[in-house]
């Protein structure tokens, strides 16, 4: 069983964005595209940076995207989505933020 379960009798996917603002600390079994998004939430870019950095596969890509458009750097930031397989979106940062969180909770 897992730790959000047991603490708050539900499962990861039944966790909204506004609940994984509200973590004091990632969960353990949070995948490491997730805990990135915590760590950004939280003011901390380069933990975040940090766990996506060294990792393969789109959707950590996706994330690495969007911290190096967070960071300003739209030419790298524009690479990463291409590995991911997406274009830079036109919306907010908050709003991008918002729609990785709900993507990799469900």
């Amino acid at each position: 069983m897992k730790i959000w379960r047991l603490i708050f009798g539900k499962n990861e996917s039944e966790m909204n964005v506004d609940e994984f603002g509200a973590l004091v600390s990632p969960q353990p079994d949070f995948s490491p595209e997730l805990k990135a998004l915590w760590y950004d939430g939280k003011g901390d870019w380069e933990a975040a940076h940090d766990q996506v950095d060294h990792l393969l596969g789109k959707t950590a890509a996706r994330v690495h995207a969007y911290l190096h458009r967070k960071e300003g750097d739209l030419w790298n930031a524009d690479y990463w989505y291409a590995k991911a397989g997406e274009k830079r979106p036109s919306m907010s940062l908050d709003d991008e933020w918002k729609d990785l969180v709900g993507r990799f909770l469900h």
